[in-house]
């Protein structure tokens, strides 16, 4: 089976992954070895069905994932307002997809190995692992807008508002200016830095070797705290307050205050976990299976097992679209 192996010594040694397999989506029948009792409840409640679930966009029994081709292994994925992107890490494109039928848009030749996918409002970013630089996309039809070469891999990004945030293999993160991408400053964090997030002051990053995440100042990335996690935290989502980390190397998610790095909460989740996004509600977490937990107490909601490894998750207001081998599921 072909791997994908990131080029970030944290992803070599320990988050090297198996390249995705398309299968068809199952709801899970018995949860896996050592499945908490939420997990398993959540379960039993799936197979029972929910009807009061429909109206509030909830999965329920009838429902079942969507999928819609794209390139080949695609890993992150973003909304646009309107559309879903998703980069293509197998054959070096990005696809547009609208997102309320699915229909493919445009794909468009981007790099070599592009990783990650950020909206800035107009412009699509998209990250490549391969050839160490950001690309600006226009939305609207794709067109080329600007390489900026960082000559590093760099992974998932994050946008401020002005500034889309890039961790790259130099344990920095990088800020780019969004309206020309000129290079801002490059901020050290800690080992391996993977993905970015913006709580509407700080960007946060998770650092998989250092088992922690990054808080620093958006003005200026200025350092504000270094807080733990469990081993391995790769994906990153902020609620409206608190801060979550998929935790890779522990099959965990780790749940923060944002205004202190407080640790709230420690929860198992799917096997080897990877993206993690909030629906307004909820917080989604891919990986081995996907999950569905609250945020207000990561109550265990819902578990599906869609026989295949995802990646990138992303919320388009009604919807949550996952990645995994040659399609993105919308559900």
């Amino acid at each position: 089976m072909k791997r994908f192996v990131i080029a970030i010594s944290l992803v070599m040694a320990i988050f090297a992954i198996a390249s995705l397999v398309s299968g068809r989506a199952q709801v899970v029948s018995a949860p896996g070895k050592g499945a908490s009792n939420d997990a398993q409840a959540a379960t039993k409640n799936w197979a029972a069905g929910n009807p009061l679930k429909i109206a509030l966009l909830k999965w329920y029994q009838a429902n079942r994932v969507t999928k819609f081709k794209v390139g080949s292994q695609p890993y992150g994925v973003c909304f646009d307002g309107a559309n879903i992107w998703t980069a293509n890490f197998g054959d070096g494109t990005v696809t547009k997809l609208r997102a309320n039928d699915g229909e493919v848009l445009g794909t468009f030749k981007v790099g070599s190995e592009p990783y990650g996918v950020t909206f800035d409002g107009a412009n699509i970013w998209v990250s490549d692992v391969g050839d160490g630089a950001v690309y600006k996309l226009r939305a609207s039809d794709g067109k080329n807008l600007g390489t900026f070469q960082l000559g590093i891999p760099a992974t998932w990004m994050a946008f401020d508002g002005a500034n889309i945030w890039v961790p790259n293999n130099t344990n920095t993160l990088t800020k780019l200016r969004a309206s020309d991408g000129k290079n801002l400053g490059n901020f050290p964090v800690g080992n391996s830095p993977f993905q970015a997030a913006f709580d509407g002051a700080n960007v946060w990053v998770t650092n998989g070797v250092d088992n922690n995440v990054m808080k620093l100042r958006a003005s200026d990335g200025n350092l504000l705290g270094t807080f733990p996690t469990s081993p391995g935290p790769i994906g990153i989502a902020y609620d409206g307050a608190n801060i979550w980390t998929a935790n890779r190397g522990s099959g965990t998610v780790t749940k923060l205050r944002a205004s202190d790095g407080a640790l709230l909460g420690t929860f198992n989740t799917p096997i080897a976990p990877y993206g993690i996004a909030f629906d307004g509600t909820d917080i989604w977490v891919t990986g081995t299976y996907l999950y569905e937990m609250r945020a207000s107490d990561g109550k265990i909601l819902g578990m599906l097992n869609l026989s295949v490894e995802t990646a990138g998750v992303a919320f388009d207001g009604a919807n949550i679209w996952i990645a995994g081998s040659t399609s993105v599921g919308k559900l």
